[in-house]
């Protein structure tokens, strides 16, 4: 009885392991940058289809709407839809789609809330971006597990950033050391947590 219960949790395990396998490979398809495309349309449009694609919604400068459903994508002039903010809730992006982010020159707001793929190298990567150390003002990280000091010190480098809440990081070791380091290279920063 014993063998035939090990065997049923052997097969159940291969079976999550599959589907995992399986969500993980389909979010880094949804999650590939097609350069020719951000050519052809833009890196805004470009970057609106690659978010919403992921389960993201954006919302364009002069809009108060938050722009969700692909299908329901604003028609018009290429380059009249500039990305203002980014709700990521949820999403399966990941650092693989990150190159999308070159190019938008309007962004000043993001959101990872429970996103599970967002780790330090896309918060590295975000900040390495000149015209988002320009823009970026507002960003908030909440239960993303794979953050830690490393993600969160990089973002001294988006020289505009006014406001950071933090929330639900178990990867954070070193809570105070990492807000002094970013309160330091960016004076203006209002750091709000929630970090226990």
């Amino acid at each position: 009885m014993k063998l035939l219960s090990r065997a049923v949790q052997s097969a159940v395990g291969q079976r999550e392991w599959s589907r995992r396998h399986f969500w993980g490979w389909l979010n880094a398809v949804f999650n590939k940058v097609d350069y020719e495309r951000i050519k052809a349309v833009g890196p805004d449009q470009a970057a609106t289809e690659w978010l919403l694609r992921c389960g993201a919604k954006v919302r364009f400068q002069g809009f108060d709407r938050w722009q969700h459903d692909y299908n329901g994508l604003p028609t018009g002039p290429l380059g009249r839809y500039k990305i203002q903010a980014i709700d990521a809730t949820e999403s399966c992006i990941m650092y693989r789609g990150f190159d999308h982010l070159d190019g938008l020159k309007h962004l000043e707001e993001i959101k990872f809330n429970k996103c599970s793929y967002i780790e330090d190298t896309c918060l590295e990567r975000l900040s390495s971006l000149e015209n988002l150390q320009e823009s970026m003002n507002t960003m908030e990280v909440v239960s993303c597990g794979n953050v830690t000091d490393k993600g969160l010190i990089a973002l001294h480098q988006l020289k505009n950033l006014e406001y950071l809440f933090l929330s639900d990081l178990p990867g954070i070791q070193d809570r105070q050391t990492t807000v002094d380091r970013l309160k330091t290279a960016l004076p203006r920063l209002d750091v709000s947590l929630d970090l226990d």
